[in-house]
């Protein structure tokens, strides 16, 4: 199973719907895709996303890491190879974490299909299926309100709120969301490293009735004393995104006394699926809940994410609504939303066809 090619290409995306959060308003990204092709004839698929303010992988950093110069030392390797593929991928793209998952990914895929069974039977499956929360970007109350009910009207029974920049408008917008949809829809919110220390402990203090499931990194990412010095129960409903980034992080985070109680594993963040599970199995060994999230991205990432998802025991929370935003996109397939609930297709590898 020798790799016989490797092809990247990137380009933008716009976005159906813009979207505002704490730093930024996003309306289009850039999307890399990574083709790699063997000698028995299979073509694994990946897709990269990066994220500047979150790794400081920029899109002209992604593309370099993807020209056939950077990647040519794949070409000859045996994709059996896997494990040494992608710490060999690590050393030599320390700094372009989306990049080394669109080659992860795709190595990935294609193991799977030479097994003949879909990623997460390989992975080992521990989740059937998992419902996925769908993000409301910041803006006004009723505005967002609106936007909830067309997402619960569509079938999602879990909304994620994004927060962060007045306290009040915050818990202004969660308590029209609660009044509106009773206990029927989850909640959940993301600040985006929006509060001070002080408004972190203010919402978690204000918010106690509005059952809201989980809060998204509530304060600065490198300040993790400020989360270590909020209250035990505020501290189990922590989700660590910003702040968790690679294993070293996930090691970190759950040092006494402990940060978060869930970790927000994003492949663009950490390199892929492989330095995914390995956060994963932080998480399974220290007691931590594991949410999956993503950046806006393909179906093809999303679809990876997915797969390591479900086969990771840990898994409670899904955030991969990543390619519902996007205005078109370069594959279909990968996976099935069924009423909110997200499940893999029975096909080998990621389930993914590209639309040429």
């Amino acid at each position: 199973m020798r790799i016989r090619s490797v092809a990247a290409s990137a380009e933008p995306f716009a976005l159906a719907r813009p979207y505002t959060i704490a730093f930024r308003t996003v309306s289009s990204v850039q999307i890399g895709v990574v083709r790699i092709a063997t000698d028995d004839g299979l073509v694994g698929f990946g897709t990269a996303s990066p994220e500047a303010h979150v790794t400081g992988e920029t899109d002209a950093m992604c593309a370099e890491a993807l020209t056939p110069d950077a990647l040519g030392w794949l070409v000859g390797r045996d994709a059996r190879a896997l494990p040494a593929l992608v710490r060999e991928l690590e050393r030599r793209a320390p700094t372009t974490p989306a990049a080394r998952a669109a080659v992860d990914i795709a190595l990935h895929d294609l193991l799977a299909k030479r097994l003949g069974v879909p990623l997460v039977e390989m992975l080992g499956r521990a989740h059937d299926a998992l419902p996925t929360s769908i993000t409301i970007g910041i803006k006004p109350t009723g505005e967002a309100v609106e936007e909830a009910a067309e997402h619960v009207g569509r079938g999602f029974r879990v909304l994620k709120v994004k927060l962060g920049k007045s306290l009040e408008e915050d818990l202004e917008r969660v308590r029209a969301l609660r009044e509106r949809f009773g206990a029927r829809v989850g909640i959940r919110v993301d600040a985006n490293q929006g509060w001070s220390p002080k408004d972190a402990a203010a919402f978690f203090e204000r918010a106690r009735g509005l059952d809201v499931e989980l809060v998204e990194q509530p304060t600065a990412a490198r300040d993790v004393a400020a989360m270590r010095a909020l209250p035990e129960e505020a501290r189990r409903k922590i989700a660590a995104d910003e702040s968790l980034l690679v294993e070293r992080d996930a090691l970190d985070l759950v040092a006494p006394p402990r940060a978060c109680g869930i970790f927000n594993i994003k492949l663009m963040k950490c390199g892929g699926v492989a330095p995914a599970l390995g956060i994963a199995n932080v998480a399974r060994l220290a007691g931590v809940e594991l949410m999956w999230g993503c950046m806006d991205e393909s179906c093809i990432s999303i679809a990876a994410a997915l797969h390591a998802a479900l086969a990771s025991p840990a898994t409670r929370y899904l955030d991969l609504d990543g390619s519902f935003d996007l205005g078109r996109d370069v594959a279909r397939g990968g996976f099935v939303l069924d009423n909110g609930r997200l499940r893999t297709l029975d096909a080998p590898g990621l389930g993914v066809e590209p639309i040429e």
